[in-house]
């Protein structure tokens, strides 16, 4: 395990809806970073030299991800966006040694850049199932594939927010009843409760309205349990019941 990070280099750090960056900073420095593997530090530091950075999953969500997934006792996955694979080695990590996590990006650039070397040294590579195109295609050749519905424990999608919904209707087939979907960016910065008259950019406002009628739609969906978390960006967890 690796020592508690130093502040310098941590752009991922302040990705968090927390009001207090101090108190940000403790969990961090109290409960994260004394328990996190030396080769997620070191992909954790090179992605916050990224310039797109906050993209990446924050330390204390993937934590969580690692325990859900032990918790599960899952032993495949799906990643819908995977960036430099930050979380996607946090997945691998969690699974057991002959688990499988299904990888799925329009680009392997950042990943191949950053991720793939320090996946590949702390020996996880065995684990990923990287598969390049764009979700949707790629989530129904998984679906026709011939023993996969049904067969995955546990998802986590980070990918274009307009999408949600049809990527949900896709894992629902593709995860166990049971089995855990995370959905990131789902309270979007703590706009989607902005009253009408807030100065947002364009783009974050749709962005907020986009996330509103997912939540909307999770809750109303009887096939999951859901749980909102303010962790990261937000977080939507779905535990497929039916």
């Amino acid at each position: 395990m690796a020592a508690p990070a130093p502040a310098a280099g941590s752009n991922l750090h302040s990705k968090t809806l927390l009001k207090s960056e101090q108190l940000y900073q403790y969990i961090l420095e109290s409960t994260v970073f004394p328990r996190e593997p030396d080769c997620l530090r070191e992909l954790r530091v090179a992605t916050a030299a990224h310039p797109m950075a906050r993209m990446a999953a924050s330390p204390d969500q993937v934590q969580l991800f690692g325990l859900l997934i032990e918790m599960l006792g899952a032993r495949n996955a799906v990643e819908v966006g995977v960036f430099t694979g930050y979380s996607l080695l946090a997945t691998a990590l969690a699974l057991p040694d002959d688990g499988k996590v299904v990888a799925i990006d329009v680009t392997r650039e950042s990943y191949d850049e950053i991720g793939a070397p320090v996946v590949e040294k702390a020996g996880m590579a065995h684990k990923i199932d990287f598969r390049v195109g764009l979700a949707l295609p790629v989530l129904d050749q998984l679906v026709a594939e011939d023993g996969n519905l049904g067969k995955f424990d546990f998802a986590f999608v980070d990918a274009d927010k307009a999408n949600f919904h049809h990527y949900h209707e896709r894992l629902l087939r593709l995860v166990r009843v049971g089995g855990l979907i995370a959905y990131d960016n789902t309270l979007w910065g703590g706009s989607v409760a902005a009253p009408d008259d807030e100065a947002l950019s364009e783009r974050d406002r749709e962005l907020a309205g986009i996330a509103r009628g997912f939540n909307a739609a999770l809750t109303a969906d009887r096939r999951v349990q859901v749980c909102q978390l303010a962790i990261s960006d937000g977080i939507m967890l779905c535990r497929r019941v039916a």
